[in-house]
């Protein structure tokens, strides 16, 4: 799977980031933090997360 493509799971996107789980939890549901959340769980692409974290991306732009 390419890594713009790779779907994360929370923990998957916390372990990414070095911080808790609870913490990607919370910045998802404020929409800080580019996700969707699918039935009760969220799923994070990699490549948004990179971005977000380097400043490219803001939450809710495409």
């Amino acid at each position: 799977m390419q890594e713009d493509t790779e779907v994360l799971t929370a923990e998957e996107a916390a372990k990414l980031l070095r911080v808790s789980t609870k913490t990607v939890l919370n910045l998802a549901r404020d929409g800080a933090l580019p996700g969707e959340k699918i039935g009760r769980a969220w799923r994070f692409l990699k490549s948004d997360l990179l971005d977000y974290v380097s400043g490219r991306r803001k939450a809710g732009v495409s």
